[in-house]
């Protein structure tokens, strides 16, 4: 599978000029969509002329601007496929050798997912999470919400208000309600994109949360509204896409938060033994000795 264009494009950001930039951001904004239609639609949405257009393109490798377009429709294609389609493409015997393909694969996605991460968006995203003056909303997919979930369990233990959005969609609204400038909605969200997530993650940032997001190389529409998006690999040999390397992220995202305040996740940390040294579910009353 070709590497992520969106990929490509973040990597390159800081060579193109700044009316390339323009061009680059309205793509990233709109991926892929905003490039599947005419030269002239592409410069209008990013306020640029179509020869800048198809110098950014050129900028990318591209002989064509319909060669662009072939690319960008076969990552929507990858983008769109469901485990079914998948699966039929994979129907291969299973490996001979002691070497797996899928196994390789995981560890490959992993140590790619890192070396492409946008550094800044990763120590700015455990700046704040960290940060106990916001309270934190995790929220995930029909595949995804054990990742968040996860997540909040192990962040709750270093730092205070951390909450789960878990349960039936329509309680998610009791929690929304109540949300504003001074939360965090932390979203995990791969194709195929869920829209009450996607509903979800953009009522809250209308009501001031700050919104980040943790997906996969293709980007949930969440990315154009997220202050820090971390995405992952998760193309594998398999009808399912891996969450491996999304579980890579959030257990670096947790080391960080845990590192960022050691005095205070030490603290709670300690507190947390005391109440287990000392709680007994044998014990009548309230269980504690």
């Amino acid at each position: 599978m070709d590497r992520p264009l969106l990929e490509e494009i973040h990597d390159k950001l800081e060579e193109f000029t700044a009316t390339e930039r323009k061009a680059a951001h309205a793509l990233l904004a709109n991926y892929p969509i905003q490039g599947l239609g005419t030269v002239a639609q592409f410069a209008a949405a990013a306020g640029v002329s179509s020869p800048t257009i198809l110098r950014f393109i050129a900028r990318l490798g591209f002989p064509g601007f319909a060669d662009f377009q072939m690319r960008l429709r076969r990552e929507l294609e990858n983008q769109l496929n469901t485990p079914l389609a998948r699966s039929s493409a994979m129907a291969e015997p299973a490996p001979t050798s002691s070497s797996d393909p899928l196994v390789d694969k995981l560890v490959e996605n992993v140590r790619e997912t890192f070396e492409h991460l946008p550094k800044g968006e990763l120590a700015g995203m455990i700046k704040l999470l960290a940060d106990e003056k916001k309270t934190l909303h995790m929220i995930g997919g029909r595949f995804t919400d054990a990742l968040a979930r996860y997540m909040a369990a192990h962040l709750r233990i270093v730092r205070p208000n951390v909450n789960h959005v878990a349960g039936q969609q329509g309680n998610w609204l009791d929690q929304l309600i109540g949300i504003g400038p001074k939360d965090v909605v932390v979203v995990f969200d791969i194709r195929r994109y869920q829209s009450e997530i996607i509903r979800f993650a953009e009522a809250a940032a209308k009501q001031g949360a700050t919104v980040t997001l943790i997906t996969d190389s293709w980007m949930s529409p969440i990315g154009k509204i997220a202050s820090f998006v971390l995405p992952a690999r998760v193309a594998v040999p398999s009808p399912w896409d891996s969450s491996a390397a999304l579980m890579a992220i959030a257990e670096v995202l947790i080391a960080g938060v845990t590192r960022e305040n050691a005095e205070r996740s030490q603290a709670r940390m300690q507190a947390l033994e005391a109440l287990r040294n000392g709680y007994d579910p044998e014990t009548d009353g309230d269980g504690l000795l």
